[in-house]
């Protein structure tokens, strides 16, 4: 089978194309999230924490001298890893809320029916075929 045969049966499979279809949307949705926090959630907080932008809450570790170019400022961006924290337990919570729905839809499944022990006409056959069987 050749390289390029084996590979098309491979990207045909359902569950490749299902993949696929999962992280380009998991792709976007990261994006609806980060928009959700960045420009709907952390306004309101900041806002009620006294004007505060998240996004520009910093601890400077070596300040930024504009009379040497080499040396630029480094700083702990703790308001971006804010942020991002939010948005994991955005995502979290969003994965998390599917999972249960899903699990719900299962149990709700009607279970399917047990095997049902043999009919009696099956029943009298099978006598019938062992009494057979014992004769000499």
């Amino acid at each position: 089978m050749s390289l390029l045969t084996e590979f098309r049966e491979f990207a045909a499979r359902g569950n490749v194309v299902d993949l696929a279809v999962g992280v380009i949307i998991g792709a976007s949705f990261g994006k609806i999230v980060t928009s959700l926090v960045d420009q709907v959630v952390m306004p309101p907080i900041g806002l009620l924490l006294g004007k505060v932008d998240f996004s520009k809450l910093e601890w400077v570790l070596v300040p930024e001298n504009p009379a040497t170019e080499a040396v630029e400022k480094v700083a702990i961006q703790y308001g971006a890893f804010i942020n991002t924290l939010i948005q994991f337990l955005i995502v979290a919570f969003v994965v998390f809320l599917a999972v249960k729905a899903i699990n719900k839809m299962r149990r709700e499944q009607p279970a399917e029916p047990e095997a049902a022990g043999p009919t009696p006409t099956e029943a009298l056959l099978a006598e019938i075929r062992d009494e057979l069987k014992a004769r000499p």
